[in-house]
Formats: structure tokens, C-alpha cells, sequence
């Protein structure tokens, strides 16, 4: 990093992982980046958030990064679920902190682990600003059509229920590196994102703005997940309680950590998957032909949202590396513009590649995402006032 470099460390915790950069928001570089996973999952691995980060610190110091003299200008925390309150970069004080706590019941796999960091970092480093980007903001000016449920509207104002979307950060950013790619003015453009990952997420963009998106109050609406059930009858809830004796909390526990491929498959890593489907296992291939099922459904769906689209990115862990997926999704859509070329969607690739044909009325790309670099790009704005 050169001297006018304005360094920003991104703390970025999912619900068993952490990731952590050092970022230079000007040029985009990464000088150092690292992967915790399987966070809590098992007696080998890192305990918690808390071991986590500190582990992240003394890794960041093996490297030869002194945090403390490097001209670090803020740390940058992703968080899950903002509420109404939030959906802005926020620089963080004890008030600010308290008001997320309360939030947490609305992304209970996400937001604890995401205060854990903060706290934990925040004793680390007491002299730099921690500012946290909401994964919600995107999407909190979606139209009230989209982020409405049709329930009792004063109790739905009253407990804050309505669709807030999750991802924000990486269907933002994709959506914009998708539009520079294609050389074209992004409020020009029709997207349709598609974040595959462990969580999973897709969104209908109209310019720079969400019309809608598949995730709801909480990160388990939607698509099917690694371990989230996605959409589901609401009064499956009230069912198990009557006929299973299960409660609430236990209820929720399983549909958000216990569903999904996991819950149909018995493993939510994808190259597993792949080969348990080889080997002829049956439920492998039920839980990858519901996965499929549910993001056509939702690809079809946008289309109809958006009523034209230009273009639909595939981007995260799955999106960016499965060309299986991709081919899947849009498979037989070619009536509705969706033109695959198969050798380019086998191809591999670091950066944006387009995976459509030539002749496709509908542009397909994979679009690496990058939510440390936009985190890191929201944390100097803030602090340049802009």
C-alpha cells in the first residue's frame, strides 16, 4: 500500500464463518485477506466469534500487519439486519450497539456473531472508528407492493414486520460491476441478481433501485439455502406444535439450521453434493432438484417483476463456481430470452465473464462479488461526509 493509501480492515461474520480484509478502498486492493470457517461446529474447530476474531488478529500480525500502524481508518463491520432504524453506514457507540441487540431475534443466526465481532474488536482497537453497512439498506426503499405483507397493518407497523431483504451489499455491487462490464448506464439497466451461496438470495433490480427480492423479515425467506428452508407455509409452525410437541424456539431452530439441502441431503457443501448425486444417493438428488426448482421459480418470476430484462448475474460461492447451477437455472428458457453458451458457462475465470451467447436477447454473467470492498467503500464515505 502506498502512503495516500486509506486502509480499512472488513469484518465480514456469517452465521459459522468469519472473513476479514485489509482494503484499500481507492485502488480496490485486498493487501491481505483471510477465511475462518465451521465456526462452533465441532471440537477441532474455533469455538465462537469471539476466538474467531482474535484468531483473525493474530493472523493479520503473522502477516506483518500492526494494526495500529498502518493508517487504519476504520473498521468496517457487516451486519445482517439493521431493522427501520438502520439503513445507513453508522458509526458505532454504545447507544448505536444497544439498539442493535434488540434486533437480533430478526436475524438470529447473524446478528449475536455480528455483535460478538464488534465488541471483540472494539476493545482490540479502541482508537479507529467502527462503522457497521447493513445488509438490509439496499433494499429498504423497495416499493411498499414488495416489502408489504398482507397482515394487520397496525401490527405489522407496530413490531416492525415487513420485508427487509438481505445481501444488500453484494446485489448492490454486483449489479453495478455487471453494468460496467456491459459498458451500459446502470439505470438503464433490468437485473435479475442471483447470490448462491450457503445463504441464498435473488433480487429484481430496475436501475439503481430493488423492486423486490426474495428474502423477508428474517434471512429464511426465499430460495432454498445450505441450511434455511427458504418459503414455507407459515402454518407448518403450528402444526409441529400440535402434532409434535415441538416449540417455537425449536421449530425455528430447525427451519434455519437443520432445512434446506442440509435437511433434505444430509450435507450442504455442493461438491459433495455433486458426488453423492454421482454415486446414485436419491436424496442428494431430491434436495439439488428442489434447490433448482425454487430458483427457477424465482428467475421466472423476476422476469414478470421486471417485465424486460437485460441481464441476470450469478455471483457468491455457488453462483460464481458451479457451472451446473448456472446451467440448471436457465435451462429450456430460451422462448423467454435466456440464451446459454454451454463452453463459456464451463469456462473458469477470476473476473466478470459473460456466459450467454452472443445472440442471447439476455445478457448471463458470473460476477465475482466483492462485500469488503463496498463495506470498505461505504466506511470513507461516511467519513468524508458524503
Amino acid at each position: 500500500m502506498t502512503s495516500a493509501s486509506r486502509p480499512v480492515l472488513v469484518i465480514n461474520s456469517g452465521s459459522s464463518s468469519l472473513k476479514y480484509q485489509l482494503v484499500d478502498p481507492d485502488g480496490g486492493a485486498a493487501r491481505v485477506t483471510g477465511h475462518i470457517e465451521r465456526i462452533g461446529e465441532g471440537p477441532s474447530s474455533v469455538p465462537d466469534h469471539d476466538a474467531a476474531l482474535r484468531r483473525a488478529f493474530d493472523e493479520l500480525a503473522g502477516d506483518g500487519i500492526d494494526l495500529r500502524a498502518c493508517g487504519l481508518v476504520a473498521v468496517g463491520h457487516r451486519v445482517v439486519h439493521g431493522g427501520n432504524e438502520f439503513h445507513r453506514p453508522t458509526l458505532l457507540d454504545d447507544a448505536r450497539i444497544a439498539a442493535l441487540e434488540k434486533l437480533s431475534e430478526l436475524a438470529p443466526l447473524h446478528n449475536p456473531p455480528a455483535l460478538k465481532c464488534i465488541e471483540v474488536a472494539r476493545k482490540l482497537l479502541p482508537d479507529v472508528p467502527h462503522i457497521a453497512v447493513f445488509d438490509t439498506a439496499f433494499f429498504h426503499d423497495m416499493p411498499p407492493a414488495a416489502a408489504s405483507y398482507a397482515i394487520d397493518r397496525e401490527l405489522a407497523e407496530r413490531w416492525q414486520i415487513r420485508r427487509f431483504g438481505f445481501h444488500g451489499t453484494s446485489h448492490r455491487y454486483v449489479s453495478e460491476r455487471a453494468a460496467a462490464f456491459l459498458d451500459r448506464p446502470r439505470g438503464s439497466l433490468k437485473q435479475i441478481v442471483l447470490h448462491l451461496g450457503n445463504g441464498c438470495s435473488a433480487s429484481a433490480i430496475a436501475g439503481t433501485r430493488p423492486i423486490d427480492t426474495s428474502m423477508g423479515l428474517t434471512p429464511l425467506e426465499g430460495l432454498v439455502m445450505g441450511t434455511r428452508s427458504g418459503d414455507i407455509d407459515p402454518s407448518v409452525v403450528s402444526y409441529l406444535w400440535h402434532t409434535a410437541n415441538m416449540g417455537v424456539d425449536e421449530t425455528e431452530a430447525m427451519l434455519n439450521q437443520r432445512s434446506g439441502v442440509l435437511g433434505l441431503a444430509g450435507e450442504r457443501d455442493f461438491r459433495r453434493l455433486r458426488e453423492m448425486i454421482e454415486s446414485g444417493d436419491g436424496a442428494a438428488q431430491l434436495a439439488y432438484s428442489v434447490f433448482i426448482h425454487r430458483l427457477r421459480k424465482y428467475v421466472g418470476a423476476y422476469l414478470a417483476v421486471l417485465g424486460h430484462t437485460d441481464v441476470i448475474s450469478f455471483t457468491a460461492g455457488i453462483g460464481e463456481n458451479d457451472a451446473a447451477v448456472r446451467r440448471d437455472a436457465v435451462a429450456g428458457l430460451e422462448e423467454l430470452g435466456i440464451v446459454l453458451d454451454q463452453r463459456r458457462n464451463l469456462s473458469g475465470g477470476k473476473g466478470v465473464r459473460q456466459i450467454s451467447a452472443d445472440d442471447s436477447p439476455i445478457a448471463v454473467l458470473v460476477v465475482p462479488t466483492n462485500e469488503e470492498l463496498a463495506i470498505a467503500r461505504d466506511c470513507v464515505s461516511l467519513l468524508a461526509g458524503s
